[in-house]
């Protein structure tokens, strides 16, 4: 197996650990044991756990952007495709084994002792805040909206996750609508 395939699974494997029980309560060895890898190749691959988590949020990234763009894509209005944002986050918030926000998550249990981990929170948050700008921008709302949008959706995450229900992602699509209606 080259050092794409084994990455991949180790990564794979990662994903699914950390985000079902925590960076904390998942150690390299059952990374290991969900990946198939011996030991030593996995710390070949990632010399340490953090470098494994980093890796693991900058993937989970990269697919949570693209899928929020594409589903953004679908709709030709630009008001509509800006309301689309909270859509997507009811979307998500009802997939099977949702656990809120990862990023969050992983800044919660890692932010304070791990200055790589807390450094592509902060990245990913920042990117997600420049995607709504961009939005809000193609739909002539004023900037200055970004800034409430971005809390209303990180609210809703932040709430879904520890409710365990779609709802804040309606509650802040209406809120978003309203914003959206006061300043037209």
């Amino acid at each position: 197996m080259d050092s794409a395939e084994a990455r991949e699974r180790a990564l794979d494997a990662a994903e699914t650990l950390f985000y079902a029980r925590g960076v904390q309560a998942v150690g390299m060895d059952a990374v290991r044991s969900a990946s198939g890898l011996s030991l030593k190749r996995l710390y070949q691959l990632f010399p340490a756990k953090d470098r494994l988590v980093e890796a693991y949020l900058d993937r989970r990234d990269e697919r949570w952007r693209g899928r929020l763009a594409a589903h953004v894509a679908r709709h030709a209005d630009p008001r509509r495709r800006l309301l689309a944002v909270f859509d997507w986050l009811e979307e998500w918030f009802a997939e099977p084994g949702f656990r809120g926000c990862a990023w969050i998550n992983a800044y919660g249990e890692l932010g304070a002792t791990a200055p790589g981990v807390a450094e592509r929170v902060r990245a990913h948050k920042e990117a997600f805040r420049d995607q709504l700008a961009g939005l809000v921008v193609d739909a002539g709302a004023p900037p200055a909206l970004t800034g409430p949008l971005f809390l209303l959706a990180e609210g809703a995450m932040v709430t879904a996750g520890i409710a365990r229900t779609t709802a804040p992602a309606a509650e802040a699509r209406e809120a978003a609508r309203l914003l959206l209606d006061t300043a037209a």
